[in-house]
């Protein structure tokens, strides 16, 4: 059944936190990512190999110009991604085993919900992909420029620097609009099997009642996915489930659920 307790009239207020809680959330999501170390890891070893198996790809077929556009939209559907450490964190809390299988099978506690969220985030990663494809072909039109020559001729040139200019601008755009609807909803959608569109108002809400420290917790998620990505992905083995889990406690925090089982 769906839970609508967040969205009930007379629903208790938001959590207020402090800057001191994104750290906290990485605290405790160190210590899930070590509490079944071997199934973690190797949900961050999956999805670390499926980025280096695209970044070759692209290289092969003489495509490497869409490897950074590819990696900045990686992080796009990384909520997506993280759904099954979101589950080995709930196992975790509610003292249930923890395995790969059951992590793999997390969609099955709300298929519908997951279906849909995640098909909108599917949609604004083409979307992005979409858009940096059109800004190479308007600055570089179907010039044949090689890795290393673009990298050394072009990447301070002027139009090279409005370009990535326009890039990042476009890509911080979309990236808070999906950090905004996303930041908890997939934990949400996970832990109360509530409704797509209820999860996504319930992130919204959350982002804009504590919008400064979501302000530094993306942040610290923008630089935590960005050193996993520029070690070819290596490092994703351990960074996507360290966010991951962090993000399933900083869901329980900011929506106020840890108090809420206290009280129970």
């Amino acid at each position: 059944m769906t839970d609508n307790s967040y969205g009930a009239p007379g629903a208790p207020p938001l959590p207020t936190i402090s800057f001191d809680s994104p750290w906290m959330w990485l605290a405790s999501g160190w210590q899930d990512l070590w509490r079944a170390p071997g199934v973690s890891l190797a949900y961050g070893a999956f999805f670390a190999a499926v980025g280096c198996l695209l970044t070759v790809g692209l290289y092969m077929l003489g495509a490497w110009y869409a490897v950074l556009p590819l990696a900045a939209g990686f992080m796009l559907l990384g909520p997506l991604m993280a759904v099954g450490l979101y589950e080995i964190s709930r196992r975790h809390a509610a003292g249930e085993t923890v395995n790969v299988v059951g992590a793999l099978a997390a969609w099955r506690r709300n298929p519908s919900a997951i279906f849909f969220s995640g098909l909108g985030l599917a949609l604004v990663f083409l979307l992005w992909i979409r858009i940096a494809t059109l800004l190479f072909a308007v600055f570089y039109g179907t010039r044949d420029f090689q890795i290393g020559s673009f990298i050394a001729e072009r990447f301070f040139a002027a139009d090279t620097i409005i370009f990535l200019a326009l890039g990042f601008g476009i890509g911080g755009v979309l990236a808070t609009i999906v950090f905004s609807v996303t930041a908890i909803t997939f934990p949400m959608i996970v832990d109360k099997r509530c409704a797509a569109i209820e999860a996504g108002v319930m992130s919204v809400r959350v982002v804009a009642h504590n919008w400064r420290v979501l302000s530094l917790w993306a942040a610290l998620i923008t630089v935590f996915s960005v050193a996993g990505l520029a070690c070819f992905f290596v490092g994703l083995i351990v960074v996507l489930p360290l966010v991951g889990h962090a993000s399933w406690h900083a869901y329980r925090e900011l929506t106020g659920a840890d108090r809420g089982a206290e009280n129970e």
